[in-house]
């Protein structure tokens, strides 16, 4: 009988290797496949707030998260993320981290009971982060945009944080135009057009929002994870809004909403904005380069500054926008 005659008896464990994960469920972030494994109803409740509303409408090899919920901890703090080659880590503290391999679409987040059951924490640093990190590695550029429709061509709304991208988004939505992301949008990656693809499923609004859309007074805001105060509407709560998860991008708009502004529009170059709204991390040369392309497909789209004060005088002048940039073929599902 020789020391290895006992296999099979129970081996400790200390790295979690056979931490039993039985809730199970296939999501789907802005269309691409994800698989979701957790020992905690939490991390289903708040994925389910992520992208319940999303079906299949990318083909991609599916990303895999693995969210493993203990007893000890509290909620997580702003955690620190740090990337080399294809390994990303995000460290809150001793209770509260994920290791992420890009090149497998691995993801495998450990939290405390306190940080899954605030949903907002959970989904701001790990759930929601984690996914369009990975997506941004194969398949999509984010840039700092809202996007809307019309006559089936997108116009990516631009500008400073603050600008009212989001304000001018949804109230071209109230005003008939196809919704499809308040202040982030993605290029897709792949194709020869500029697409945009957009969560048309929620608006993210700040505070004073009710004061411009009486609509919303029911609505109350938060505090986010990052500290700002704001609110998450979503837009099924407005069945007259249509809305699309993906466009043909046909021109740029850059908003400079000012008090006392005379409201006017005028040409710009449209490199200076795409310049200005690609706006994440580096990732490294290779992925940097697929970007920078998907980027450069909007240099050659019609640019203008929008100059106005009201909303009224924003919607007119980017309905004049939409109207000289013509027509094309929205794509996707409308809702």
């Amino acid at each position: 009988m020789t020391a290895f005659d006992t296999v099979g008896t129970a081996r400790p464990d200390p790295l979690l290797c056979r931490v039993d994960l039985p809730l199970q469920r296939a999501y789907h972030p802005v269309g691409f496949r994800l698989h979701l494994a957790t020992n905690a109803r939490d991390a289903i409740d708040a994925a389910d707030e992520c992208w319940s509303d999303y079906g299949p409408e990318f083909a991609c090899e599916p990303m895999e998260f693995r969210v493993m919920v203990g007893a000890e901890g509290g909620p997580a703090c702003e955690p620190c993320f740090r990337l080399q080659r294809n390994l990303l880590s995000i460290v809150s503290d001793v209770h509260n981290f994920a290791a992420v391999d890009l090149a497998s679409q691995l993801a495998c987040i450990y939290v405390s009971a306190a940080t899954a059951a605030d949903h907002n924490l959970l989904r701001w640093y790990f759930l929601e982060s984690i996914a369009y990190v990975l997506l941004a590695q194969r398949y999509v550029a984010p840039v700092h945009a809202a996007s809307v429709a019309r006559n089936g061509t997108c116009i990516l709304l631009c500008g400073a944080s603050g600008a009212g991208k989001s304000t001018l988004a949804f109230a071209a939505a109230c005003a008939g135009w196809t919704y499809l992301s308040d202040d982030c949008t993605w290029l897709l990656l792949r194709g020869s057009d500029a697409t945009a693809v957009g969560r048309p499923h929620q608006v993210r609004f700040r505070d004073d929002a009710p004061d411009l859309f009486p609509t919303l007074s029911g609505w109350q805001a938060c505090e986010r994870p990052n500290g700002k105060i704001g609110m998450e509407v979503p837009t099924r709560a407005f069945p007259w809004i249509r809305t699309a998860l993906r466009c043909r991008i046909g021109g740029l708009a850059w908003l400079d909403r000012r008090r006392g502004e005379s409201p006017g529009r005028e040409e710009m170059d449209p490199a200076e904005v795409a310049g200005q709204v690609l706006n994440s991390p580096t990732y490294g040369e290779e992925v940097d380069a697929m970007h920078e392309r998907a980027a450069r497909r909007l240099f050659d789209l019609p640019a203008c500054r929008l100059r106005y004060e009201s909303l009224d005088d924003g919607l007119r002048l980017l309905s004049d926008f939409g109207n000289a940039v013509g027509a094309g073929a929205v794509q996707g599902g409308a809702a």
